[in-house]
């Protein structure tokens, strides 16, 4: 058993992001395992590009309201304590409100063997990110 080495603090890439986003990895497996796990900070209004996971991404959100969007126009909208999963290769989006800070913890799996993990398209539209939302009751 060991302590994981620390990294810095990161500021998310432009490429993949829209608005400040930061994050910090918790856990980058090293094989045999793929678990990925990192704690990513979205100012308002601040969300990822389109993109999808080859083995899924589950999100859980420890502060703020957090959106998560798909291409079928659905926003969910998730509150601290709640957990949301994307089935794989299945588009979507997610990041903050418009007002608050928010805070999730992004987990999925490496592929193995070197295949793409994420793959990412194009920004999110004011459209989409400013769509109706849903929240479970």
């Amino acid at each position: 058993m060991e302590f994981v080495q620390r990294q810095p603090t990161s500021k998310a890439p432009a490429d993949w992001f829209t608005g400040d986003v930061w994050w910090d990895v918790i856990a980058a497996g090293q094989e045999p395992s793929r678990l990925r796990a990192n704690l990513v900070r979205f100012a308002p209004g601040a969300r990822t590009h389109w993109h999808s996971h080859a083995l899924g991404q589950t999100l859980h959100v420890v502060s703020g309201i957090a959106l998560i969007g798909t291409r079928d126009g659905t926003v969910l909208e998730a509150h601290p304590g709640e957990t949301v999963t994307c089935p794989p290769g299945e588009e979507h989006w997610h990041g903050a409100g418009p007002e608050r800070f928010m805070e999730h913890i992004a987990m999925w799996e490496g592929t193995g063997g070197g295949g793409a993990e994420t793959t990412w398209g194009e920004a999110v539209g004011e459209a989409q990110y400013n769509a109706l939302r849903t929240h479970r009751t």
